[in-house]
């Protein structure tokens, strides 16, 4: 497909909610976990497992633990990120987040559409999947060929966002 710099493809990455019903080539997939596997984590735990779901009857059987969002069933995968809370209790979640994000960026960078998918019943996907009790869920990243091209939304101003030195002071850099 195509290749951008880190900061192009953070620049170009959208929210993709229709997909076109194709299949993720093996080495795109695998190029895709092994940037999610290169993650940090809190004592190098690498608390996640990945549950990549290409089986079509699976993704239909998703959409109803996924308040209805159709549009999943139609990537040509989904990744569901497990955080084991036993091998990092106070960190998983958050490492396996940052972990999913890998493969949001990497799926951006091989030209696919990836959606944050936080609203879910956990005890359903787990129940499809045949997750065990130790993981939680952390999201679903529908991950495919894009069917649509939204433009950038709204974003704050750097300025609402950041403040230098201490809270509530103007980010103002001094030239260095």
């Amino acid at each position: 497909m195509f290749a951008l710099g880190v900061y192009e493809t953070i620049l170009s990455r959208r929210s993709i909610r229709a997909y076109k019903r194709e299949p993720i080539k093996r080495e795109d997939l695998e190029k895709i976990l092994e940037a999610a596997r290169w993650a940090p984590s809190a004592g190098n735990r690498q608390p996640w497992h990945f549950v990549v779901v290409i089986d079509d009857e699976l993704k239909e059987k998703l959409v109803p633990a996924c308040r209805n969002q159709q549009f999943i069933a139609d990537a040509g995968a989904i990744i569901v990120g497990l955080a084991d809370v036993e091998a990092s209790p106070k960190w998983a979640v958050v490492d396996t987040t940052i972990a999913l994000e890998h493969i949001v960026l990497e799926a951006t960078e091989l030209g696919y559409g990836t959606c944050w998918i936080g609203a879910f019943d956990e005890a359903e996907v787990k129940k499809i999947l045949n997750i065990p009790d130790k993981y939680r869920v952390v999201a679903l990243i529908p991950v495919g060929v894009p069917a649509e091209s939204p433009p950038p939304r709204p974003r704050k101003q750097l300025r609402d966002i950041a403040s230098l030195n201490l809270f509530g002071n103007p980010w103002e850099m001094p030239e260095i």
